[in-house]
């Protein structure tokens, strides 16, 4: 697979992994998660995005970042190569998603995130969401303290604007912008994110790259996708991954998967070229 640069010369897959969807309720067996895993890294995938709040409630803490540590110890590969990206500042209380990215609690699920995943540094650590209770500089400067004291390499930010891009650059190195992107939602463009991570040169991670699963039906319904898909014999899905890929070489896709067959489907995706009149298509 083809390979695309985060910020701090961090080199990944120009696809990554999401692993929200095995751990969350109604998730699959352990044996299936673990297979998804394997069927990516062999495919050439070399990012998993992760979270500790990837589970059902705060009784699950940290349950898809022992899976993927779990499936990373028994996969037979070179396990140096693999980026594992993870993130702090929101907690799921009852099963609900609460930001909460005070300082302190922070650090404290940074910590559990470095058990979580059986090493001594994370890779790259991103703030999950900025926390309306607490001053972004407040939660970003707690990255940057961690960073510091060598638990964190690469400090990634996630659901931020461009103006809170620089605000956090004046603390602390930015790796990576992680925002909800595809081709029907398109706010990271409108809005200038994308444009500012191209111009800094940080990563664009993108969430929901084919719109959640409540997205998929967005995407069966627009005509100009199922037209190319079509013509490439691929499926809606697969082209707008394609088109993510093809818009912007700071975009790297992070879709979710919990079945093999899923992955087969990502990697097809991978390989897509659209011209220029399908681009202009797609808008």
């Amino acid at each position: 697979m083809r390979t695309r640069s985060l910020g701090e010369g961090l080199l990944v897959s120009s696809l990554g992994l999401g692993g929200m969807p095995m751990s969350l309720a109604g998730r699959p067996s352990e044996e299936q998660s673990i297979a998804v895993i394997h069927a990516a890294l062999d495919g050439g995938i070399t990012l998993i995005d992760t979270a500790d709040v990837y589970c059902v409630d705060d009784h699950d803490i940290g349950h898809n970042e022992r899976l993927i540590a779990k499936a990373l110890k028994a996969w037979r590969g070179d396990r140096s190569k693999v980026l594992v990206a993870t993130k702090g500042g929101l907690r799921r209380p009852h099963g609900d998603w609460v930001t909460d990215a005070r300082p302190e609690r922070l650090r404290a699920a940074c910590e559990a995130s470095l058990r979580a995943l059986g090493v001594d540094r994370i890779a790259l650590y991103q703030l999950h969401a900025p926390d309306p209770a607490v001053a972004f500089e407040d939660s970003v400067g707690e990255l940057a303290r961690l960073r510091a004291e060598g638990k964190i390499a690469h400090v990634g930010l996630s659901n931020v604007s461009a103006a809170e891009i620089d605000t956090a650059r004046a603390l602390v190195p930015i790796a990576s912008v992680q925002n909800r992107c595809n081709v029907i939602d398109r706010r990271a463009f409108e809005q200038g994110v994308i444009a500012r991570c191209e111009a800094l040169g940080i990563g664009f991670l993108a969430y929901s790259p084919v719109g959640g699963s409540r997205g998929r039906a967005g995407l069966a319904a627009n005509a100009a996708l199922g037209e190319i898909a079509a013509r490439h014999g691929a499926t809606p899905e697969e082209i707008a991954i394609a088109w993510l890929l093809a818009r912007s070489p700071a975009i790297v896709p992070i879709p979710g998967a919990s079945k093999p067959a899923s992955i087969a489907s990502i990697l097809r995706a991978a390989e897509v070229q659209l011209s220029a009149a399908e681009l202009a298509q797609l808008g």
